[in-house]
């Protein structure tokens, strides 16, 4: 028998509620639970970027292959990815605090173990175990903000949440760098020991749990299996296409599956008395459209980004700390932007900041398919800056308009879907902006290489050689004579930017498709129940 009791909420106006006085103390009081949960936020997206710089020494220590180093990343990323909206549900039915802090306990745990790891078979193992703990923790940790503040605020804190996370993204690879050359690669991970204990503790004393008078009391078991099967073999067909390829019947099948499994799971969500999400969420248009503009930010942000690295490291030569320096303008917009951007959505609605975030995001992204081998930096500077400050208003703002626009009891999901397309689009962006420079080097390389005279290379070669310039290495034999080793380097260096350049429109084209995803939004339309929702 299908259940209209969820559905029907989703789409009724809130009932007024009433705004309790200010906290007094420390327990629940509204910016102080802000602290606290930023703290624990901030080890999940710092550990999404920090583990890259680590991965060459892990490698060399536990002499581990190249395959095994990529499920470092692999494994924590599809582990969050999966269970992102299904611990967000678990919040819902337990209460945030609780699973929050299970979280913070969890991840800190997990850290500790990997760099007590003696084998590269135990790093992924609890490099998966982290992805699993920061699942609960994220969502965990919106449903809580939406609880506690009071409408008129809840912008604000969400503009420094964050900026939370887009600072510790962007920093991770500085800090990284500091550890790596200074300490140990096992330090990346302790560090997160004694942070996860002051969270815990923070936690602790300051946390008050919030439950909607109308959270789940059950568990829709097939729908989590559907949901996170779909979810699965998506992320896994496009963490695995690039080896596989584009074309090949194994990235098909995943992918055939996926759809598959997605089917399955809204056919199943109208028949359920509790469903996983109630699909009625989406006939909210501003939820939809801040999902999608989610996804869709992260592809140009996420898949732009990745080719950066490689730019500075390896056409410009930059150590790793250097390269993370560099991206300091990022990293400093975003800190300074997100709570701008929290307090302009609040006066005037998240379609105009959106709007604007994107269409900066477009041009930043368009200036960075200019960059050449010899672009100064303060060129460089200007589009990171103007990346960030794009990027600003869109985290803050998507985010307010998926969590606002769903009823009290369903924040948890909410957040938990505001990170899974988050987490896609990322993603996505890396899967298909790889293929279009895969595609790019693979149609230049060669011309550029017979223009250049250098000695003529067979096919295998020529495969190899193109895997090296799409990361912009030099495929320089050794023993080569330094004037030959020079030249191989320029043509490489020369194809990884014509490859790159074209990624990057690729991803101002998609930020443009954006611009039009953003002007579908509004502000929520349940951000009033927050904070009255029940305290427990």
């Amino acid at each position: 028998m299908t259940s209209q009791t969820t559905v029907d909420k989703a789409d009724k106006a809130p009932e007024p509620v009433s705004v309790p006085a200010p906290a007094k103390g420390l327990r629940g009081h509204p910016w102080l639970t802000l602290f606290s949960v930023a703290i624990g936020v901030m080890m999940v997206a710092l550990d999404g970027t920090i583990v890259a710089i680590a991965n060459p020494a892990i490698q060399k220590d536990l002499g581990a292959s190249f395959a095994d180093v990529q499920w470092i990343t692999n494994g924590y990323f599809l582990a969050l990815a999966v269970t992102l909206i299904t611990a967000g549900k678990l919040g819902d039915r337990f209460g945030h605090r609780q699973t929050f802090l299970i979280g913070v306990i969890g991840f800190a745990a997990a850290s500790g173990a990997i760099g007590l790891s003696d084998s590269i078979a135990l790093v992924v193992t609890f490099r998966v175990f982290q992805g699993l703990f920061g699942a609960l923790l994220m969502p965990a940790a919106l449903g809580l903000l939406r609880a506690t503040f009071p409408a008129e605020k809840l912008n604000m804190a969400i503009g420094i949440w964050g900026m939370v996370i887009g600072a510790s993204t962007a920093g991770g690879p500085i800090l990284g760098g500091l550890l790596v050359q200074h300490v140990s690669w096992q330090s990346v991970f302790f560090i997160n020991v004694p942070v996860g204990v002051i969270a815990l503790v923070l936690g602790l004393l300051i946390l008050k749990d919030h439950r909607a008078q109308n959270a789940p009391r059950s568990f829709d078991i097939l729908g989590i299996v559907l949901l996170s099967g779909a979810m699965f073999c998506l992320v896994w067909a496009l963490i695995k296409a690039p080896t596989w390829g584009w074309g090949d019947g194994l990235t098909w099948t995943f992918l055939a599956a996926s759809v598959l499994c997605f089917a399955l799971f809204a056919i199943w969500e109208t028949r359920v008395k509790e469903p996983l999400i109630p699909l009625a969420l989406f006939r909210s248009v501003p939820l939809s459209a801040g999902v999608v503009l989610m996804v869709l930010m992260a592809i140009a942000f996420m898949g732009g980004l990745f080719f950066v690295t490689f730019y500075l490291q390896n056409v410009h030569g930059m150590s790793p700390v250097d390269s993370g320096l560099h991206l300091l303008p990022l990293t400093g917009m975003m800190i300074v932007g997100s709570p701008l951007a929290g307090a302009m959505i609040t006066k005037v609605g998240p379609r105009i900041p959106l709007a604007g975030g994107m269409l900066l995001t477009a041009v930043a992204m368009y200036g960075m398919s200019t960059l050449e081998s010899g672009t100064g930096s303060g060129v460089m500077s200007l589009w990171f800056a103007l990346l960030g400050l794009g990027l600003a208003p869109v985290m803050v703002g998507a985010t307010e308009v998926i969590v606002g626009n769903a009823p009290m009891e369903l924040s948890g999901v909410a957040g938990g879907l505001q990170q899974a397309a988050m987490q896609i689009g990322g993603s996505l962006g890396t899967a298909v902006l790889g293929a279009v420079m895969a595609s790019k080097v693979g149609n230049d390389l060669a011309g550029n290489w017979t223009d250049a005279k250098l000695p003529p290379l067979t096919p295998a070669q020529l495969d190899q050689a193109s895997e090296a310039v799409q990361v912009g290495v030099g495929p320089v034999p050794k023993g080569t004579p330094t004037p030959l080793a020079e030249k191989i380097t320029s043509v490489a260096h020369d194809t990884f930017i014509s490859g790159m350049s074209l990624a990057c429109l690729v991803a101002a084209g998609v930020a443009v498709v954006a611009i039009f995803v953003a002007l579908l939004t509004k502000r929520g339309a349940n951000a009033e129940a927050g904070a009255g929702a029940a305290h427990i």
